[in-house]
């Protein structure tokens, strides 16, 4: 009786014991959790990732810190490692439509379109109201074909949005013919440089001397030529965002505003660490609204550019 009386109190305090270190663990666990979100919060991603690490060694399968780990690199621009906590918090949740998400973002972010794509197919069954995002990856991977035949089904399930107008109106601009270039009494003495350097691309072909082309084009005013020449380059350099801005610009030069909004919305999308590239991106939007007649829009992406210009 007295030995079993003692197996029990022993055993009674082996319990206690688990429950107040797992009590203590959690604890830890909630406190690292939420340091790693603050420092995230304030862009400091290495404080963040050291949180996690002490997270991880309390618990090595949660999903939320897996996610937090892949949010943390990609911010890093450590694509490897985002791609690598993803996957495996996919393999906990392999339907999470969140953690496919920020993979599409990972794949994005270090221009893996095609698999970017095979991923957002993926939500798309979890979840129908993304096929704008597919009909984006579409076009930056110059998908141009099934792009236009699923903007055609979400307008035939009349599910398109302002989005979806904006990137028909850029594939049909895109396809249209180009205004023929005549050289007008604005050409200036660059005129011999800027044809210099266009027999130089038409050479080689790269992207350096085309942005040459396009700066001395619209110093000149020559905003038809800037037009034209831009979206010839952004079939051979779709990714580069200052193509997209140029062209936006010489189309809000050209009075051809709502077009200007479809390209710019669109080019934004690539701009990568670069304020002063997205502020004029904002500056020309701004331009595009405000001779809409959309004041509060003009005003909002006015705001943005000056924000981060400052």
């Amino acid at each position: 009786m007295i030995m079993a009386v003692g197996m029990f109190f022993i055993s009674s305090i082996s319990i206690a014991q688990n429950i107040n270190t797992e009590e203590e663990n959690n604890l830890k666990f909630q406190t690292h959790f939420f340091e790693a979100l603050k420092q995230k919060a304030i862009k400091n991603y290495g404080k963040a990732i050291e949180s996690l690490e002490l997270c991880n060694e309390i618990d090595a399968v949660n999903v939320s810190v897996l996610f937090e780990f892949s949010k943390n690199h990609l911010e890093l621009n450590n694509y490897f490692e985002a791609e690598l906590f993803i996957d495996k918090a996919l393999e906990f949740e392999a339907e999470n439509r969140y953690l496919l998400q920020h993979k599409v973002a990972i794949l994005k972010a270090h221009r893996n379109f095609n698999k970017a794509i095979e991923v957002q197919k993926k939500i798309l069954k979890l979840q129908p109201k993304e096929s704008e995002e597919l009909v984006f990856l579409y076009i930056q991977n110059q998908n141009f074909a099934e792009a236009e035949a699923l903007i055609a089904k979400i307008e035939e399930n009349a599910k398109a949005t302002l989005r979806t107008k904006s990137f028909k109106k850029f594939l049909e601009n895109r396809k249209s013919v180009s205004e023929k270039i005549e050289n007008p009494t604005k050409i200036t003495s660059g005129k011999y440089d800027i044809e210099t350097l266009k027999k130089s691309y038409a050479e080689k072909k790269d992207f350096k001397t085309v942005k040459e082309i396009l700066k001395k084009e619209a110093a000149g005013e020559l905003f038809e030529a800037v037009y034209a020449d831009s979206k010839g380059a952004l079939e051979l350099f779709p990714e580069q965002p200052f193509l997209y801005k140029m062209n936006g610009l010489a189309l809000n030069m050209l009075g051809k505003y709502n077009e200007a909004i479809a390209v710019l919305s669109i080019g934004i999308d690539f701009v990568i660490d670069n304020s002063a590239m997205e502020a004029d991106f904002y500056e020309q939007l701004s331009v595009s609204h405000e001779k809409l007649g959309n004041k509060s829009e003009a005003i909002k992406y006015k705001q943005r550019s000056a924000a981060l210009r400052k």
